[in-house]
């Protein structure tokens, strides 16, 4: 039986006897991730050519890098002038040991008397300091670690270049290196010098090859960590005299910021005895390739140190090990689990957390891992919305001294959970009630995604002001601002009668009688215990039952492309409903204290009445379309249940109601005080939602009519 089918039985076994806990045993035959071709390519190919370069040929006595004699070794191919990689790498390798040489013979402090000032067009000098002080390090992993930092800052600092001339940034590195922008500044012979290394699945790829998680800490040799550092600096070089002759000044970009941490804070504190019991076990998991422990080791000693973002850039790439690890094992691709040729692409995260393989065969990846853990997955390293660590970290967007601890904590602590999933059926058992290790299990195991659209919008609708999770729910509570309205200050209604010399408006009679309407409606759609018709205006009634609904759960792994639209449109009608809400607060309360200070004039004092008129509907109607979304929300997935004509007049009808809740924003603005018109246009709107859910399209309706057919 093969090491792949022994693992396979392995899993199915283990799966029968602990349905919660899926383990796995690792092959032991695992040398290397990097396929024929690429090991060849990154270890041998250039250490074939023995000769000693003087380094004078690259490099002047002043420090000025020799691009010319450097891309003079960059060769290119007859047939269509592209580069021809292996032998670009194979004549580059003596350069790169020259370098190297060249380099390791400088004190710390010539070092930075000849280089440091070329340095300081990335915004990380000192950065590039302590890689140099690197190359004499020897811990295994210094080397894999500066090479990860090193590309992910200088891809930052090419980015801003582009921008002198650019507008849009290319995402990916090898776009960045191959534009025209960059060619222009730097030159394109010095592009293609930087491609050998870094910016093309046929060279090098050493950014690539390390931030996936393929090539192990022995498979890196120094000179191309030194050949980087050295061409860093001869960019410099050549930027410094571009600015000078164009008179242009760079500029660069601000770093990203994380946001609103303690939504991001999940696991417990992780201590000492934590990081002592995980570097045991990350020695005898099955998710840990051996030739990867040193990564695992050198993550927790950072930790240890505070140095998070090391620890962190350590982690991520053998998450993708021992998450592909396990990909190929239960799909039964055992190949895949190395480097692809340059002609096909390698397994990406993005590939191991799909609902279905490219053969649309199901992935069973996610069925061994769980909901929970994919969800946390999705929610760090994918959605828009949350903190996207990987992409943010690997592209140099992140201030590497500033990294948060919260969140190195949050991706070490899921780390520690797949290495316990992944351990000896004993060993599990055993640290499933160890007092250091129990927490985490229990924190995972009840994870539910809070950065999906579904997610965003539950948290759009509702506050909850009494929880204890008030603290992890600070932003756009639409229900927050509208339920306030009741404790603003308010002229009195004799004093309204006193001027205006009228009873209150039929208006408000009819739209009063509409909101009742659609809330029978409604009725029979919400829990048992929501009973609203009584009272239908009741401000606390209906925060209560938008706490309740939003309280449900609802799938949020693998949504279809039309239930994300759906949901977009969902979430921008609640944006406006917020925004809305906001406007009145502050106009109410500023018109009141004009009142009463009688700073008003006539057509202001009017304009005030009309809007404490306006606001007794407005409230009661935008707490209706909250309930609407919410339900809408629920019974999202019914969304599937539509056929295409179905669909488009459903999206039509949410597109109205945000129409309306975005004229009501224009309506209601300080520049507009339109109050009169709010009348009219909530009169149509509220016709518009009683005569589609009389149609009974709406998806509340439709999964209703599912369950009793």
């Amino acid at each position: 039986m093969s090491a792949a089918a022994t693992v396979t039985s392995l899993i199915v076994r283990r799966k029968e006897r602990h349905p919660e806990v899926t383990k796995m045993s690792l092959p032991e035959s695992i040398t290397t991730c990097l396929s024929p071709a690429v090991h060849y390519m990154v270890c041998k190919l250039g250490f074939e050519i023995k000769e000693n370069y003087d380094i004078n040929n690259f490099v002047s006595k002043r420090g000025e890098v020799s691009w010319r004699t450097i891309s003079e070794r960059v060769c290119y191919l007859e047939s269509d002038q592209s580069i021809d990689y292996v032998k670009s790498v194979q004549l580059l390798g003596p350069v790169c040991e020259s370098v190297h040489l060249h380099l390791r013979s400088l004190t710390t402090e010539q070092f930075e008397v000849q280089y440091a000032l070329w340095f300081q067009w990335t915004n990380a000098t000192e950065l590039f300091l302590e890689v140099f002080g690197v190359l004499e390090c020897m811990q295994v992993t210094a080397i894999a670690l500066s090479l990860m930092k090193l590309t992910s800052c200088l891809e930052r600092a090419l980015g801003d270049v582009f921008l002198l001339i650019g507008k849009d940034c290319p995402f990916l590195l090898r776009d960045l290196l191959a534009s025209q922008e960059l060619a222009g500044v730097f030159g394109r012979s010095v592009m293609n010098v930087l491609r050998v290394f870094i910016g093309s699945p046929r060279g090098l790829n050493l950014r690539n090859i390390l931030w996936h998680g393929f090539a192990s800490p022995q498979e890196i040799p120094v000179k191309y960590c030194s050949m980087l550092l050295f061409l860093t600096a001869g960019l410099g070089q050549l930027l410094k005299r571009y600015l000078v002759q164009n008179k242009l000044s760079l500029v660069h970009r601000p770093y990203i910021t994380f946001s609103n941490l303690e939504e991001l804070d999940i696991f417990p504190d992780i201590n000492y005895e934590v990081l002592s019991l995980t570097e045991e076990l990350a020695k005898r998991s099955s998710f840990v390739l051996k030739i990867m422990l040193p990564f695992w080791i050198s993550a927790l000693t950072a930790f240890r140190q505070h140095r998070y973002a090391d620890c962190i850039t350590l982690l991520l790439p053998q998450l993708e090990t021992g998450l592909r690890l396990l990909f190929t094992t239960v799909n039964k691709c055992p190949s895949r689990l190395l480097t692809a040729e340059p002609s096909s692409l390698y397994t990406t995260l993005d590939e191991m957390l799909a609902k279905q393989l490219t053969d649309e065969e199901i992935n069973q990846l996610p069925l061994i891992l769980g909901e929970p853990a994919v969800e946390f997955l999705w929610d760090f390293l994918n959605h828009q919305e949350g903190p996207r660590v990987r992409d943010h970290l690997s592209h140099g967007e992140i201030n590497l001294n500033e990294f948060p601890r919260e969140i190195a904590n949050q991706i070490l602590g899921f780390a520690i959970i797949l290495l316990c999933k992944f351990s000896e059926e004993e060993e599990f058992v055993t640290l499933k009630e160890h007092a250091a290790i129990k927490p985490l299990i229990t924190c995972a195991n009840c994870y539910s995604s809070r950065f999906h659209p579904i997610a965003r919008l539950k948290k759009q609708l509702i506050s909850l002001e009494t929880s204890l999770r008030t603290s992890l729910n600070l932003v756009l509570e639409c229900m927050k601002s509208i339920s306030s309205w009741s404790e603003l200050p308010v002229v009195s209604e004799e004093q309204i009668q006193a001027i205006t010399g009228h009873e209150r408006c039929t208006e408000m009679q009819e739209l009063v009688s509409l909101i009742t309407g659609i809330l029978s409606q409604l009725q029979h759609h919400l829990p048992p215990s929501c009973y609203i018709l009584d009272d239908p205006l009741n401000n606390l009634l209906t925060e209560e039952l938008l706490t309740e609904l939003c309280g449900m759960q609802i799938r949020t792994l693998y949504c279809p492309r039309l239930l994300l639209e759906v949901l977009v449109v969902l979430r921008q009608i609640g944006t406006q409903c917020h925004q809305v809400s906001e406007q009145v607060i502050v106009c109410t309360e500023m018109r009141y204290k004009q009142w009463v200070n009688k700073t008003l004039h006539s057509r202001q004092r009017h304009n005030y009445l009309r809007m404490l008129k306006s606001v007794k509907f407005l409230s009661p109607v935008l707490r209706l379309i909250l309930v609407l979304i919410t339900l809408e929300l629920n019974n999202i997935h019914a969304i599937c249940q539509e056929n295409p004509f179905e669909y488009q007049q459903y999206l039509k009808f949410l597109k109205s109601i945000l129409q309306y809740t975005e004229n009501l924003v224009t309506y209601t603005s300080p520049e507009k005080n339109k109050w009169d018109e709010t009348g009219q246009l909530t009169y149509r709107a509220l016709i518009k939602m009683k005569t589609f859910n009389a149609r009974k399209l709406t998806l509340m309706q439709l999964a209703t009519q599912k369950k009793m057919s």
